[in-house]
């Protein structure tokens, strides 16, 4: 990553002091959310991660970088390779979030429901 592209990205992140905003920046991608499909098999390295998607690996290493930054994957240097491994904590913290999500717009979609079934005039 260049020291443009990690300024740039650290300064949104900076606008952005919330926990779960570097984890849904990185899922924003679908190349980073092949990576993680990919990942929930089980780990890999990066070049291997690499081979599925049409790019150069310095622009890939970017992507891995984001995932990182986001808490989604962490990668540890093992002999010549760099294995990245999925951070299920961190997962099912974006799933909680999303269900709280879901759960306040199903009640707000139910209380709809039940105004309309209970025959309120809408016309005034």
């Amino acid at each position: 990553m260049t020291k443009q592209a990690r300024r740039a990205l650290l300064s949104f992140m900076a606008n952005y002091c919330d926990s779960l905003s570097p984890a849904f920046l990185a899922l924003a991608d679908p190349t980073r959310r092949a990576v993680l499909a990919r990942l929930a098999d089980r780990p890999a390295a990066v070049s291997e991660l690499a081979k599925g998607h049409r790019m150069a690996l310095p622009t890939f290493l970017q992507h891995i970088r984001v995932l990182e930054a986001g808490g989604l994957i962490a990668t540890e240097k093992i002999g010549r390779s760099r294995i990245c491994r999925l951070n299920p904590a961190r997962v099912v913290e974006v799933e909680d979030w999303l269900a709280r999500q879901r759960a306040k717009c199903e009640a707000q979609t139910d209380r709809l429901e039940a105004f309309l079934e209970s025959g309120a005039d809408l016309n005034g």
